[in-house]
């Protein structure tokens, strides 16, 4: 195992801990700054008591509510009222008024066998104590404790976010909501919203009725709506920037007003996903006073500081198409459309100014004519937020974080926006803010969107609040299987949807073998998934959706293989149950329609059960028969191609189990 915080920041911190509580040491999600854990518990008993000591408010209080009741669910009991107090909480004052990037967010917290303290100068700090004190709980027996600790603890990044695309499948506000509880578990602090897309506008305009009316299928969010989210949002610490893409990606917005197009109508929604040609007219004044008016109701009912603009993937070919156009660049001295795009921009940002706002986008708005309080985030990776933090522009680092690339929880903490290695100077680096998880809406609907987001993007939420030294994978993956399991008490979906999907497939509630194959599987990367065209329409129910993207069964593969010969019991126990469920799922994909393009995947759980047998009986002494290595690899060859859109996971410690056998000396 590499240097993690256990080995590398913390060692001195245990001296004198007990060696039972290292458990709930690696349970700390994100890891603390600094935490010094100690002998002693705090007992959680019925006569548990809050008392808030100095500033308070009724979203201090509210947050105090919700670890209350999350508290009392996980220690089964019901707390008397007027007890004496076990938690004193101090707070020096409300924060900002609109919650921003310079928000204090920091804590501390002293947990002792008599009682604990937490201290902050924001309400804001508190929300973060009070998650922490929560994951120093655990269980023993009948006894329900803390641990006992101090701790001091703050973000490395001020901006710390997830972006969730409603555009491209609609998510209704409880799936919001839902996830905004658990981003404050994870200590997040932004909900970027992508409101309007060429697939759907998604918010009511009470100025220009036909964005929602004509470009939403009905489905959007009405203005109590949002304001109800941003509100809950706020009692979380959390910020909600709003995003209205623009001049391309507007395809819902013309279906209403096409005269706003750089190119004539009519308009429809579109159904399909991709980079597609409709555009805003930058040329024509009643465009930005279309904006303006626009905008203005929304700076209304988002009061975050920053507003949203996307600015990507413009094509720029209705701009070309346009001889109107194309006479107004050369009369304005700009070069190309990018330059165009540029003035529109600037225009853009003096509207943004008029209401308040200062405009974040994508790496595409990057321009030197632009004012240095933008925020540009990098989808293109760490070099460009380090081209633009060069020269004095804000940045968030979004490459590396893409939720539906379906990468593993690894991949995303092994990004840094700031890593060792970094080539900016301190006074550059200052300008990376942190960085956005980001889960576009192409093959997510309401009933998979939490398994895409979670418990993944804990990981991601680890590396922009804990410090760079904390990067151990194998500590992650522990800690972040228990954070997965207590995000259950928010009704998130992300572990029991599965089984849910995979009884319609199965058509019936036998899904024991079923669930087998499901959990050595990943669903195969976006690059590849797109390959197989969808639209808003195609029906986002098939094994792939069921499966979730980081199985830890290949993980667990790799531990038991590596292992000594303790481990072998439980290898024979899974080869053979692969092999009994591989013949059960033979008959099962021939009889649904829904599972036929598995039946490749049965045949070959089955084998690779039957190779991994065989494996383990030349370990023990046995002899390989003629062909053996060569049959067995063949086999993991074919077991590597996907099918049904999903991929093995287990294929590699199985190669490297067949290279154990083979290599073991006669």
């Amino acid at each position: 195992m590499k240097h993690c915080l256990i080995a590398a920041i913390l060692m001195a911190a245990f001296a004198g801990a007990q060696t039972k509580n290292l458990a709930v040491i690696s349970n700390l999600m994100p890891v603390p700054a600094s935490v010094k854990f100690h002998e002693g518990r705090l007992p959680v008993t019925e006569h548990f008591n809050v008392h808030i000591d100095g500033f308070s408010d009724a979203r201090l209080t509210g947050a105090v509510d919700r670890f209350t009741k999350r508290l009392a669910a996980r220690a089964h009991a019901t707390f008397a009222p007027g007890s004496a107090v076990t938690i004193t909480i101090h707070c020096h004052g409300p924060g900002q008024a609109v919650q921003g990037v310079e928000e204090d967010e920091s804590y501390s917290l002293e947990v002792g066998p008599q009682g604990a303290k937490l201290h902050a100068p924001t309400v804001a700090g508190v929300i973060r104590g009070l998650e922490t004190l929560l994951q120093l709980g655990r269980a023993q027996g009948k006894t329900y404790f803390f641990q006992a600790a101090a701790i001091d603890d703050h973000p490395r990044f001020a901006w710390r976010g997830l972006l969730i695309d409603v555009c491209r499948h609609w998510e209704p506000v409880e799936v919001i909501k839902r996830n905004l509880d658990a981003m404050s578990a994870a200590k997040m602090n932004v909900f970027h919203w992508h409101l309007s897309e060429d697939q759907g506008f998604r918010v009511e305009s009470k100025k220009f009725p036909k964005l929602q009316g004509m470009g939403s299928d009905g489905n959007f969010y009405t203005q109590d709506q949002i304001r109800d989210v941003v509100a809950y949002a706020r009692d979380r610490g959390i910020r909600v920037v709003p995003e209205f893409d623009m001049p391309g990606h507007v395809t819902a917005w013309l279906v209403g007003y096409p005269e706003m197009a750089a190119a004539p109508g009519p308009y429809e929604i579109i159904r399909k996903f991709g980079v597609f040609d409709g555009t805003f007219d930058p040329t024509r004044d009643e465009v930005y006073t279309f904006l303006d008016a626009f905008l203005g109701e929304m700076a209304g009912l988002f009061p975050d500081a920053y507003m949203h603009i996307g600015g990507d993937e413009n094509n720029g070919k209705q701009w070309s198409a346009n001889p109107a156009i194309v006479e107004f660049r050369k009369q304005h001295n700009l070069a190309d459309n990018h330059a165009l795009q540029a003035y529109f921009n600037r225009r853009l940002l003096e509207i943004l100014t008029r209401h308040n706002k200062k405009m974040v986008g994508w790496d595409e708005i990057f321009h030197p004519d632009l004012p240095k309080d933008i925020v540009i985030q990098s989808w293109r990776g760490a070099k460009s937020l380090g081209d633009s933090a060069q020269q004095g522009y804000m940045g968030i680092l979004s490459a590396g974080y893409y939720l539906d690339h379906i990468d593993p929880a690894s991949v995303h903490y092994a990004v840094d926006p700031l890593p060792r290695d970094t080539k900016l100077s301190a006074a550059d680096a200052a300008h990376v803010l942190g960085g956005e998880a980001c889960m576009w809406g192409e093959h997510v609907t309401p009933e998979t969107i939490d398994s895409r987001i979670w418990p993944r993007t804990a990981a991601i939420a680890e590396r922009l609040w804990s410090p760079r030294e904390v990067n151990d994978a194998a500590d992650m993956y522990r800690r972040m299987d228990a954070f997965s399991e207590s995000l259950d008490e928010f009704g998130l979906t992300h572990r029991s949807s599965r089984d849910a999907m995979l009884r319609r497939l199965a058509g019936s509630d036998d899904i024991a073998a079923l669930r087998t194959l499901v959990d050595t599987l990943k669903p195969v990367n976006f690059g590849r998934r797109s390959r197989t065209p969808i639209t808003q329409q195609t029906p986002l129910e098939g094994l792939v959706d069921a499966t979730p993207p980081d199985s830890p069964e290949g993980r667990a593969m790799a531990a038991l293989i590596e292992g000594g010969r303790a481990q072998n019991a439980k290898l024979v126990a899974l080869f053979k149950k692969w092999q009994a469920d591989g013949a059960k799922l033979a008959a099962l994909c021939q009889e649904k329609p829904a599972l036929a393009d598995a039946a490749p995947l049965a045949a070959e759980l089955g084998e690779m059960g039957r190779v991994g047998q065989g494996a383990l009986k030349i370990l023990g002494g046995g002899a390989a028969p003629a062909g053996w290595k060569a049959q067995a690899t063949a086999l993991l060859d074919r077991s590597a191609q996907p099918h049904a859109l999903v991929e093995f996971t287990v294929v590699k410690p199985m190669r490297d189990l067949v290279a154990k056998a083979s290599s073991k000396k006669r």
